[in-house]
């Protein structure tokens, strides 16, 4: 009896063991004794219509190397596909303004050919940026209709707190088992960086308020959180420090290349630059609803000639083909380089000035940041003047009393305003009691402070006229014609452009 309670108890002993040992294990394992599942988000932002590619202009050797373009894009992701089979695309907006081929209609839509050719890539998603507005709305709208893959925006709606441009709040994606909630978000500044006309009855909600609203709605049904932002890395820092249940951000706007993840919070914040240069790769182990380990690259996407020849690429060449016949002609040429610059440049002055000659103007305005491009000495093609003019913006009139000319040149003097100005010679100093204009010409002639004088700017640009001119513009006068056949109009007359280092507004010592 002895010898069978003994063996018994050692009997006991080792299923208990076996039995505290499986317990302990369990507890070891993720939620549901799910092993650690790996995937892989490719993610692009601020491509700007660049579908062809282009010079490296940072590389200083010649002849320089040239990158990007949606076919090298594509074939960069169908081989990453084949080693990676549980991934998921993503672009972070602004798909349009930068190429003519933002010119052509495709499918019925400007810029068609654009989400054509993303639809060919195989995206899963995109969030609207504030550049794929610069059209209208109504053209935005058939744009997501072309793409057949989801806009994700959730704080963008109307009046009446209803999603408008075919926009969903979120999507949930399913890759290597693991559920993927994808919420997009815009930037809370939209009204500052779009044409006002083309925002009407749109409203934006608080990123920060709207992305915890749908992660509260999401984390019972997702494994992991995405926030699809286009809103710029400064602000998708404040997103991550401000919502809870987040972890990660594929961000756009700033064209912020970072090499690899930033980690804020516990969340990853990811973004590849611009102009479709380089493609983000996010590598993800995911245990528990909790990214344990990840690693995130960049990868250039170098021009290769060898690549065959594809669907796509058919496609791309006759888009190009298209844009070549219409753009690549030679409107003018210029002695010197144009560069942009703070201050007084000579670029920024011709667009002005080009702008006040159609309008018959006194005074012609261009902000700053309207100039996206420097131009080399040399000829000047069509598309190289698109490039810098990349915008529809309509040329406008408006009135302005002798009082409001003077505080818009306070107001540029003082430093606030990035403005370029033509039509007006201004002597200044700075007295006891700030600024003094020791003299001033409004188009060749003595300024007069009763006088009412015409004004010509852009659309935006009178949309934002408090931060540019220091004022609000009343009864604004629509033109006929663009800012940019403005300026090839003045191309064209001029056909040999002389750059010069020329100051309107010169500061005079003080006695």
């Amino acid at each position: 009896m002895k010898n069978f309670s003994t063996t018994l108890l050692k009997r006991l002993t080792t299923l208990l063991f076996f039995v505290s040992s499986a317990a302990a294990f369990a507890l070891a394992q993720p939620q549901g004794g799910l092993r650690p599942k790996t995937i892989t988000i490719l993610h692009t932002n601020d491509i700007h219509a660049s579908f062809i590619p282009r010079e490296a202009f940072w590389i200083k050797k010649n002849p320089k190397p040239v990158i990007g373009g949606m076919n090298e894009l594509s074939f960069v992701i169908d081989s990453l596909r084949k080693a990676k089979p549980a991934t998921l695309l993503l672009d972070a907006g602004d798909v349009m303004t930068g190429n003519p081929v933002t010119e052509y209609k495709y499918k019925g839509a400007y810029g068609g050919a654009l989400f054509q050719m993303m639809d060919m890539i195989g995206y899963d998603a995109w969030c609207l940026g504030n550049h794929d507005f610069d059209i209208s709305q109504e053209n935005l709208l058939k744009l997501t209709h072309i793409a057949n893959f989801p806009t994700l925006c959730a704080n963008v709606v109307n009046t009446d707190g209803k999603f408008p441009l075919n926009n969903k709040p979120y999507k949930i994606f399913e890759r290597g088992g693991v559920k993927i909630g994808v919420i997009g978000i815009i930037l809370q500044s939209l009204y500052h960086e779009v044409n006002q006309n083309n925002l009407v009855g749109i409203k934006v909600l608080s990123p920060v308020e709207t992305t915890q609203r749908y992660i509260d709605e999401l984390k019972l049904k997702a494994d992991i959180i995405v926030a699809l932002t286009h809103e710029g890395v400064d602000d998708d820092v404040k997103l991550a420090e401000n919502v809870t249940g987040l972890s990660i951000i594929v961000g756009g706007h700033s064209h912020t290349r970072l090499t690899k993840p930033k980690v804020v919070d516990g969340v990853l914040i990811v973004q590849t630059g611009s102009n479709c240069e380089n493609l983000g790769v996010l590598d993800l182990t995911i245990e528990d609803h909790h990214v344990t380990s990840y690693n995130g690259t960049l990868i250039p996407l170098w021009y290769n000639s060898a690549r065959p020849k594809t669907a796509l690429s058919a496609f791309i060449d006759s888009v190009q083909q298209a844009i070549e016949k219409d753009y690549h002609q030679v409107i003018g040429t210029l002695t010197a380089d144009w560069v942009r610059k703070e201050g007084e440049s000579a670029i920024g002055t011709f667009i002005a000035a080009a702008q006040q000659k159609a309008a018959h103007a006194d005074v012609g305005f261009m902000n700053d940041h309207g100039i996206r491009k420097n131009v080399p000495a040399g000829p000047i093609t069509k598309q190289d003047l698109f490039e810098v003019l990349p915008f529809r913006n309509v040329l406008v009139t408006f009135q302005l009393s002798g009082t409001e000319l003077e505080k818009i040149v306070r107001h540029f003097l003082s430093g606030h305003a990035s403005v370029q100005i033509s039509g007006i010679d201004c002597a200044w100093k700075k007295g006891d009691a700030g600024i003094e204009i020791v003299s001033m010409k409004v188009d060749g002639k003595p300024f007069d402070e009763n006088k009412t004088y015409i004004g010509a700017a852009s659309d935006y640009l009178v949309g934002e006229a408090k931060r540019y001119l220091g004022i609000e513009i009343q009864q604004p006068i629509f033109l006929q014609q663009t800012v940019f056949e403005a300026v090839e109009k003045a191309v064209r007359e001029q056909k040999v452009i002389m750059p010069t280092d020329e100051k309107h507004f010169v500061e005079v010592e003080t006695q």
